[in-house]
């Protein structure tokens, strides 16, 4: 018995290292052409509504559509076939590299969007099995430092092809590789593991008859993430009030965001630790860390300012590790994929809606961007013991 435990904890490690590999060379190319695609946009002959446009779009997509493919994941329990479809479509990417035309690129940049909408719920829910084994915020986290580490490449590897007199066009397409190897590492991953569902079954105890519904301790929690995401600054915003009070220079804001994607790899592993060790009360740790980022980012000091890009990376770190994990922790299988379709709704709403008031606010006064900021904190921090106090009462019963 002790050993098929053992086996079944190492085909999980296994498991989680090949998919963080996937996400690895899946953000090397879709982070990488991320990078560049407003200004490539602009050489087709887009504007800057055109190019805001776009990018919303792609990311309204990108989250919205989540609800559906979770919905339908779950429905079919055919999780597999909703990765490699989402995963397929990074294959849009170095197809950049033949638009001739913003129209075509647009369609292709929101293919991409839509690929990750299509796979997310469903990468999650299959990762949530494996992760039941070694800890649901560990395996999170190194799934997504893995992650992160592509974050950093893509970037800095388009960079590498402009210092090497390279274009747009040669950038998008070198993407081909890491693309292909996405898909690659996928089928693998299929091949090794092709029902990861059997990784958690093998560790839960049985549990009271389901009745179908999402638990309330789910919703509780996704209004505190709703809350505490609206008032989060993004790094395009942040990005731009640096290149418009000349703050930071702007060949280093790339870089710095390259930065702030390594903080949140490291950050990732720690806090996953974390969660582990005392579970939902660590999520105190997202308004505490997002109340100094609006001081610190929307300053005029270049110190204060790559401070709070670092600090901007750390909370990224525990949105993409914690935040997941806790979904499969308050939430049972047979719904999980729908779970984490409405999360990533809710999630993704809270960055447009937060992006827009943030965005109108800045046209104002920074005072009223901070003011805004630190009151979506002030009132995400009581849900936080809200959220602990119901799931222990759940444990008690």
């Amino acid at each position: 018995m002790v050993k098929d435990h053992q086996n079944t904890r190492r085909m999980a490690y296994q498991f989680i290292i090949i998919m963080g590999v996937v996400s690895l060379f899946g953000d090397i190319t879709y982070e990488g052409a991320r990078s560049v695609t407003g200004p490539f946009l602009y050489t087709l002959g887009a504007n800057a509504a055109v190019v805001g446009l776009v990018a919303g779009l792609g990311e309204f997509l990108g989250y919205a559509l989540r609800l559906l493919s979770g919905y339908w994941a779950d429905k079919t329990g055919r999780y597999w076939v909703f990765v490699f479809i989402g995963y397929g479509l990074i294959l849009a990417i170095p197809f950049l590299a033949l638009a001739g035309i913003w129209q075509a690129a647009a369609v292709f940049i929101i293919a991409e969007r839509t690929g990750k909408a299509i796979r997310a719920p469903a990468r999650d829910t299959i990762l949530s099995y494996a992760t039941k084994q070694v800890g649901r915020g560990w395996g999170f986290g190194i799934h997504e430092a893995m992650d992160q580490i592509g974050a950093v490449i893509g970037p800095l590897a388009i960079s590498a092809v402009f210092f090497l007199q390279g274009g747009y066009r040669t950038g998008f397409g070198i993407m081909v590789f890491p693309a292909l190897m996405t898909v690659g590492m996928l089928a693998l991953a299929r091949r090794k593991v092709p029902a990861p569902e059997a990784l958690e079954h093998a560790h839960v105890t049985p549990s009271p008859a389901f009745d179908g519904r999402l638990p309330k301790a789910f919703w509780l929690y996704t209004i505190f993430a709703f809350v505490s995401v609206a008032g989060f600054a993004n790094f395009q915003l942040i990005a731009y009030h640096f290149a418009v009070r000349s703050i930071v220079p702007l060949i280093q804001i790339p870089l710095l965001y390259a930065c702030a994607m390594g903080v949140d790899a490291l950050v990732a592993l720690a806090i996953g630790k974390i969660y582990d060790r005392v579970g939902l009360i660590s999520l105190i740790a997202l308004p505490l860390l997002t109340i100094p980022i609006p001081f610190l980012g929307f300053s005029n000091s270049y110190a204060l300012a790559v401070g709070g890009i670092v600090l901007w990376g750390a909370v990224m770190g525990i949105h993409e590790t914690i935040m997941r994990a806790a979904i499969a922790d308050l939430t049972p299988m047979r719904r999980r994929g729908l779970a984490y379709g409405i999360f990533n709704t809710a999630y993704g709403g809270a960055w447009f809606a937060g992006g827009l008031v943030i965005g109108v606010l800045y046209l104002h006064s920074i005072t009223w961007v901070i003011a805004f900021a630190v009151g979506m904190q002030v009132i995400a921090l009581p849900l936080v013991f809200f959220l602990h106090r119901s799931t222990e009462r759940g444990r008690a019963q």
